[in-house]
């Protein structure tokens, strides 16, 4: 994934912010012309948006695919991760003052295949990549930053399972996995 340069990344983050604010506004995201933005953000990109308030997780949506050029990607990953993000409450405007907003821009993502869950955790980077796990309709992903929190991969692991609907010690031959990188801007 080509790095974007720190214009590029300060224009997100003020995107990011200005769709939440304009979602407290008028109940959506703001409309945005990719034409009008730098070429680099005009490109077809995959994000997740992260908000903090006092360093506690306030809301994480994103996409994993790349189908909608990067800035209209941010500006509508904002508004769903202060307003549709199913484990919060929509973000109501007091909120905003202290509100921590970071743009996760994810690389593509890459396959890859493993016996065993001992050659799962072995594969792993901690801190460096982040991880999609499929089973079925069963979907689940984290972004690098949750090494943070959970640096074991063990635990990274069983985590991603839960989150995903399965038993965190679960395998299965049908497990399909994909890593990805990201650039974090914040």
């Amino acid at each position: 994934m080509p790095l974007l340069e720190p214009e590029s990344g300060k224009c997100l983050l003020a995107l990011a912010r200005k769709s939440i604010a304009h979602g407290l506004r008028f109940g959506s995201p703001p409309r945005v012309e990719p034409s009008e933005w730098p070429e680099a953000l005009q490109a077809p990109g995959a994000s997740f948006v992260t908000l903090r308030r006092k360093g506690a997780l306030r809301g994480c949506v994103g996409t994993l695919e790349r189908h909608l050029p990067l800035v209209v990607d941010v500006a509508q990953n904002a508004c769903r991760a202060a307003f549709e993000d199913s484990r919060f409450p929509p973000l109501r405007a007091q909120e905003q003052t202290g509100l921590q907003v970071q743009v996760s821009v994810l690389g593509a993502l890459a396959p890859f295949s493993v016996a065993s869950r001992a050659e799962l955790l072995a594969a792993l980077e901690p801190g460096k990549t982040g991880l999609v796990l499929a089973e079925g309709v069963k979907r689940a992903t984290f972004l690098p930053a949750v090494w943070d929190s959970l640096e074991a991969p063990q635990d990274f692991v069983s985590q991603l399972m839960a989150k995903a609907g399965l038993p965190e010690d679960h395998w299965s031959p049908d497990l399909r996995f994909w890593r990805y990188t990201v650039q974090e801007l914040s």
